[in-house]
């Protein structure tokens, strides 16, 4: 008789204390509660997921609407850096192919009724953009074409040599080229050969990427702008796949996404994305679902930061009923993103559950010991 007044005294303490038991985190009320009383503090706005409206969508723009869009040069445009090779051609009276007197001595001005050849040395164009020219003097051929260059060498002889020829190669070219590195198989400086070279293409021909396409992000930076786009994405999306530009730095990153599950789940743990995206749906599944013994799945909540007009990152805290119907077609078209943190919540009618099975726990001992006692007296 003294023990069971001794445990209904216990109970009755511990239903009075009931929110003091052990929980693995809030429940959908007090979620909803502490985000509006915290407003003032840290403005976090909580989007209901009921309709398709509700979904957020993820920026669809490409990089060329981020990075400078600018068209895209002749491949064989001249800058500094770049290495020249030039040909001077000469029929008649010659000014750099000399003609051997009767002595056999060369002189540098003669007369040979055939065309001759002279190759200069290789010339460097210097930083300021000029080449210096033998007779011609220094000239200045940053931002022409090899076309151009030709002509221009070719004026400067006039009145020195008998109608003379040009031919401009560029041997080695440092305007027209991009710089590669991080998770590629051949990193470093890569010529555009046609300057309709995508992305893509870019990190093809560095020899491919190394690790798990799914893992890895593309920076590209582009006259002090960057942005970053997941590889598969390239694949998944062609508009995302846009030109290479002269200049580009790429660096592929390798960065694994990931989802933050917590509350009330089948287990809690940081998820790494089995593909390039995955869906909240996919997400819930992933994680093993709502607890049954002590999670809700009427509150389903995803905590994310977006990005605001300014470029600002705001809280936001979405909303998913499971109870209904639709949540899970809706869930179907929720993306997830990296970092996200998926949480479920408790449910409130498990902490006399809880209370129950503590006292359970604590007076086994004692009532098979009284048990015990019992028989031996008998």
């Amino acid at each position: 008789m003294q023990l069971k007044k001794y445990v209904s005294l216990v109970l009755l303490a511990g239903l009075a204390g009931c929110a003091t038991l052990p929980t693995s985190g809030p429940t959908g009320k007090q979620i909803e509660k502490s985000v509006l009383a915290n407003n003032a503090q840290l403005p976090i706005r909580l989007v209901p997921i009921e309709t398709i409206a509700d979904v957020p969508v993820d920026p669809a723009g490409a990089p060329s609407s981020i990075l400078p869009d600018l068209a895209p040069p002749p491949t064989d445009m001249v800058g500094p850096g770049d290495v020249l090779e030039i040909s001077i051609y000469e029929a008649g009276v010659t000014l750099f192919a000399g003609n051997a007197g009767a002595g056999g001595a060369a002189s540098p001005v003669g007369m040979n009724p055939g065309v001759q050849v002279q190759k200069l040395p290789p010339s460097r164009v210097d930083d300021s953009g000029d080449i210096v020219v033998p007779y011609a003097g220094k000239l200045r051929v940053v931002g022409r074409t090899v076309g151009e260059v030709e002509a221009l060498i070719q004026r400067a002889l006039r009145g020195l040599s008998q109608n003379p020829k040009v031919l401009v190669t560029l041997t080695q070219s440092i305007t027209n080229s991009v710089i590669v590195s991080g998770e590629v198989n051949r990193p470093g400086r890569l010529v555009l050969q046609t300057n309709r070279e995508t992305l893509s293409d870019v990190v093809a021909l560095a020899g491919g990427y190394r690790g798990n396409a799914k893992d890895l992000t593309l920076r590209v930076v582009r006259q002090n702008r960057n942005v970053d786009i997941r590889f598969n994405d390239l694949v998944d999306n062609p508009l995302l796949d846009v030109p290479a530009y002269p200049g580009d730095r790429f660096m592929l990153i390798s960065s694994p996404q990931s989802f933050s599950v917590l509350g009330a789940p089948g287990r809690v743990e940081q998820v790494a994305f089995p593909r390039s995206s995955i869906t909240l749906a996919e997400a819930m599944a992933t994680a093993g679902g709502v607890n049954p013994g002590s999670g809700d799945p009427a509150a389903i909540f995803l905590f994310r930061y977006i990005k605001d007009d300014e470029g600002n990152d705001t809280p936001v805290v979405y909303h998913v009923n499971m109870m209904n119907a639709g949540s899970y077609f809706l869930a179907q078209r929720f993306a997830m993103r990296d970092k996200d943190v998926l949480y479920f919540g408790n449910a409130a009618s498990n902490q006399p559950g809880k209370l129950l099975q503590l006292v359970s726990q604590l007076f086994t001992p004692l009532v098979t010991v009284t048990a015990a006692v019992q028989t031996l007296k008998n």
